[in-house]
């Protein structure tokens, strides 16, 4: 149990360190706080009051919950109460900087925000970290940024030991069976944390008239939501009305009274939860937001991979579509050399019963004087000569081209082979293409079977991570695991992996109706958070 410090002699000094909100009853007063100056980039902020005593006891809690549940009047009423404030004070501090209010559907803030509060006169340190609100209206990428920046809160916060002491889910003390939206918000905040971290989960219900919650009870139970249970087995929770800070008029007074009195036994029973339990350290915690961080990066790298796969799949088959082109028409054109029939000239003995001798061209290969050549031994002599040239054969040789024998020119054929140059060049350039693209190919199908393995590789660590979530999640068949499950057994199935893909389909039945209800609502917000419901 936390005991607290005398109070009516500090609140002047505290005062001093105020501006005051509102004049009223009570007053309203805000907390003058040292902010971390981090980037705007961050998604971090810290405030801090007071300096930290590192020999005191340290507490860290964290609140987590849906959009207007009211986490930040919960964050003052803590304040006030380690302030050691009472009703009859007619004061009211607050530390929550403008920025802070989750209380607005329409919150733009994704920042976690860091209380750090140090009251010199408190036994003990104490650090709040306020989540911003789930299932607001920015869609499913910023809630899963919100997971994100848990596990990198502790390189911001050099003072914090890394362990939670609390872990707070707000929710309205009026709330009934939650809808999908709730069902989504519900998953979301318990796909945070490890499965060491169940007992020290508490219920903060608020707006609470002081009535035994028995609704929003039977809608936790209901969600399967894991949390510290007491003797009886039933969820331990402190009620909270979210509204004594508020200045009421005179007539309203009891009103006040009566939340104020439901609100402090809400915190005092909440600050007396401390004393049975033990802090849990973060590691699980991070492991389970690192495993989530993984898995979502794995799914984007094997869509990513299947279209590259894709592309070159296609580039493959274009290429072998343009070898049995190429090879088609070596195939039609390897016959360039055909068998013709051509004439040639040779000489022969001239027939003694035609006539003895001939004169003939040896130029031309002609039977220039035949038959009938007459005796004359001097060929310029002839008649078929004139002016010392050949009068009949083709080319009117000089009669030294010429002889005189008893032999002469006859016309024979036969056959020889040709090539047809334009078809051996089509048959011999097609024939470079075929050993160009037979290169392609083996070029590209070794690409695609490198992409296979580290396809191969990329979903067997998806699947480790579903795996080592089932193992150390204390939400083991999460939303953001059903969201990317069927692709998963798809892929499983595509690298020959059937076993692995029957315990994810066994996760699938296990995760029932109101989940695969709240993951429709969740592939909804996804779709237009991502822009693809466009």
């Amino acid at each position: 149990m936390v005991h607290l410090a005398p109070k009516v002699q500090k609140f002047d000094a505290i005062i001093t360190k105020s501006t005051v909100i509102e004049d009223g009853t009570p007053t309203r007063y805000h907390l003058k706080t040292s902010q971390n100056s981090l980037a705007e980039s961050e998604p971090y902020k810290k405030f801090t009051f007071g300096e930290r005593d590192k020999n005191k006891p340290h507490k860290a809690i964290l609140l987590v919950g849906e959009t207007g549940t009211g986490k930040t009047k919960l964050i003052n009423t803590m304040v006030n109460y380690m302030l050691g404030v009472q009703r009859e004070d007619k004061v009211w501090f607050e530390i929550t900087d403008d920025q802070s209010d989750q209380s607005s559907v329409h919150s733009q803030t994704s920042s976690i925000t860091v209380y750090g509060f140090y009251l010199k006169e408190s036994p003990m340190n104490l650090t709040i970290i306020d989540t911003p609100g789930y299932g607001d209206t920015r869609g499913v990428q910023k809630d899963k940024e919100i997971a994100m920046n848990l596990l990198g809160l502790n390189r911001y916060l050099g003072d914090w030991n890394n362990a939670l002491d609390a872990v707070c889910l707000v929710i309205k003390a009026t709330q009934n069976r939650l809808s999908d939206r709730q069902s989504y918000i519900n998953d979301a905040v318990q796909s945070l944390f490890g499965k060491d971290i169940a007992e020290n989960i508490v219920l903060l219900l608020t707006y609470s008239r002081g009535a035994h919650p028995k609704v929003a009870l039977t809608a936790v139970k209901e969600a399967n939501i894991q949390c510290a249970v007491n003797e009886q087995n039933q969820p331990v929770f402190f009620l909270f009305d979210n509204c004594q800070g508020e200045t009421f008029l005179e007539e309203y007074q009891h009103i006040q009274e009566q939340s104020w009195n439901l609100s402090l036994k809400g915190i005092k029973g909440f600050f007396s939860f401390f004393d049975t339990i033990k802090p849990k350290p973060m590691k699980m915690t991070q492991d389970v937001l690192k495993q989530q961080e993984q898995l979502e990066a794995n799914v984007s790298k094997i869509q990513l991979h299947d279209q590259d796969m894709e592309k070159n799949l296609n580039i493959v088959k274009q290429l072998q579509n343009d070898l049995e082109k190429y090879k088609k028409v070596v195939e039609d054109k390897n016959n360039f050399e055909k068998d013709v029939e051509v004439s040639y000239r040779e000489k022969v003995d001239v027939d003694p019963a035609v006539a003895k001798m001939a004169t003939c061209c040896t130029v031309c290969e002609e039977n220039c004087h035949y038959p009938g050549c007459w005796w004359a031994s001097n060929l310029s002599w002839c008649s078929m000569m004139k002016a010392n040239h050949c009068t009949v054969c083709t080319n009117k040789c000089h009669y030294t081209d010429h002889v005189k024998e008893a032999k002469i020119y006859v016309t024979k054929k036969r056959k020889e082979k040709i090539t047809d140059e334009i078809l051996k060049n089509i048959y011999l350039e097609n024939k470079k293409k075929i050993s160009d693209r037979e290169s392609d190919v083996k070029e590209w199908e070794t690409k695609l079977q490198d992409l296979e393995k580290q396809k191969i590789k990329l979903v067997m660590e998806a699947f480790h991570c579903v795996h080592s979530l089932e193992m150390i999640a204390l939400n083991t068949d999460s939303l953001i695991i059903l969201l990317h499950i069927d692709f998963l057994i798809e892929k499983l199935k595509e690298i020959k992996e059937p076993e692995k893909a029957e315990i994810l389909e066994d996760i699938k039945k296990r995760a029932g109706e109101e989940k695969h209800r709240a993951l429709k609502y969740m592939k909804d917000k996804y779709e237009k958070s991502s822009g693809q419901g466009k």
